[in-house]
């Protein structure tokens, strides 16, 4: 048996989700993605997106289904996200190293 002889040991039916630093990581990631979708103008296009544990208590993310157009715009803000971040790096390597 675990815990101390005030508490009652954690089972099935004194569990909850907010005892766990996973839900606390599941909703951070969500608020911070829902951020992003509020700013790129897609916050109606992901009308099922949450927070949520699955029976094991790992954390996990529901983006929900979403049109094939939300879907396109999607991709496309990763491209670009992944084009910037290479000349970021690009530009970060000039001037910085040895010849």
């Amino acid at each position: 048996m675990t815990g101390s002889d005030d508490e009652p040991p954690m089972d099935a039916a004194t569990w909850s989700p907010i005892h766990g630093r996973e839900w606390y990581a599941a909703r951070e990631a969500v608020a911070g993605l829902r951020d992003v979708l509020i700013a790129a103008g897609l916050d109606r296009e992901f009308p099922y997106l949450r927070a949520d544990l699955n029976a094991f208590g790992m954390g996990l993310i529901e983006l929900g289904r979403i049109s094939p157009e939300t879907a396109e715009r999607l991709a496309e803000l990763l491209r670009l996200a992944l084009t910037c971040q290479q000349e970021h790096q690009d530009i970060g390597g000039l001037g910085g190293g040895t010849t």
